[in-house]
C-alpha cells in the first residue's frame, strides 16, 4: 500500500487503502491539424488556428460573426461581425479590442460584453481546440491579417437583407455588393435584377475629394436583367 504522506492530494480513506496498479498505454492525445502540421495539443500554447464562430443573444434578436486567427495560443488579431441588435455594435468595440493579446483559455473565460460574442467565443474555441479550422491543412497558417482580407473591398461584412410579405412579396434591401435602390420587375411582376450602390466604394471616393452626387453615380451597379425590366420600383416606398 502507499505511503499517505507521498500522495500529493487529499484522497479519501478507501481509496488510500487501494494498492497501485501500473498504467500502461499512454499514447497521450489524438493529434489535430493544425496550419499544415498534426499537433498533440496538451496545452493552450499547442494552438495556432485562424477561423470562424457564430453566436447568439438569449432572446435570439441579434447574432455575432467572430473570427479569431491564433498563434501559439495567443490571439492575435479578431474581427468582430454583428447584425441585427443596435446595442451589439458597441458591445462589439470593446471586444475587438479586449480579446487581441489574450490566450484563448484568458479569452473564453473573459466577459465579451454581449451575450452573442460570448456565445461565438464558445463555439470558435470548440472548434479550434478539435483541429477544425479555416487554416488546420495550410502550411505556416494564416498571416495576421487575413480578418481584414475576408471583408473584401471597402471592409465592410457582407450583409444580406430581405424582407417579404405573403400580400406584397419581397424587397431586396440589402446584398452583399450594396444597398439595394430599385428592383427590376418583368411583365408578371417578377423580379429580374435590381440596382445598388457600393457604400464602401461610394465612401472611399468621397473621401479622395470626388463630389458625393459623383461618387454615388459611380458606386452603383447592376444585377441580373436589370435593363429588360417592364417597371422598376424603390423597395423601401413601392
Amino acid at each position: 500500500m502507499s505511503n499517505v504522506s507521498e500522495m500529493p492530494y487529499a484522497q479519501s480513506l478507501e481509496v488510500q487503502h487501494m494498492c497501485k496498479v501500473q498504467k500502461g498505454c499512454d499514447h497521450g492525445p489524438a493529434p489535430i491539424p493544425e496550419e499544415g502540421k498534426w499537433v498533440q495539443a496538451k496545452q493552450i500554447t499547442d494552438i495556432s488556428a485562424y477561423t470562424h464562430g457564430v453566436g447568439w443573444c438569449a432572446p435570439q434578436q441579434g447574432a455575432c460573426k467572430l473570427s479569431l486567427n491564433v498563434k501559439n495560443g495567443i490571439i492575435e488579431e479578431a474581427l468582430v461581425e454583428t447584425i441585427g441588435c443596435s446595442g451589439m455594435t458597441h458591445s462589439a468595440a470593446m471586444a475587438a479590442e479586449i480579446l487581441p493579446g489574450k490566450t484563448l483559455l484568458e479569452a473564453l473565460n473573459t466577459d465579451l460584453v454581449c451575450d452573442a460574442i460570448n456565445t461565438a467565443m464558445r463555439e470558435l474555441f470548440l472548434q479550434i481546440v478539435y483541429g477544425r479550422s479555416q487554416s488546420a491543412f495550410s502550411e505556416g497558417g494564416l498571416v495576421i491579417g487575413a480578418g481584414m482580407e475576408d471583408l473584401g473591398k471597402g471592409e465592410r461584412s457582407m450583409v444580406g437583407t430581405m424582407y417579404g410579405t405573403k400580400e406584397k412579396g419581397v424587397r431586396y434591401l440589402e446584398m452583399t455588393e450594396g444597398y439595394c435602390t430599385r428592383m427590376a420587375l418583368d411583365e408578371n411582376n417578377e423580379v429580374i435584377g435590381y440596382e445598388f450602390v457600393s457604400l464602401g466604394k461610394m465612401t472611399d471616393m468621397i473621401k479622395k475629394g470626388i463630389e458625393p452626387n459623383e461618387a454615388y453615380e459611380k458606386a452603383k451597379g447592376t444585377y441580373g436583367r436589370f435593363a429588360d425590366a417592364v417597371k422598376y420600383i424603390d423597395p423601401r416606398k413601392d
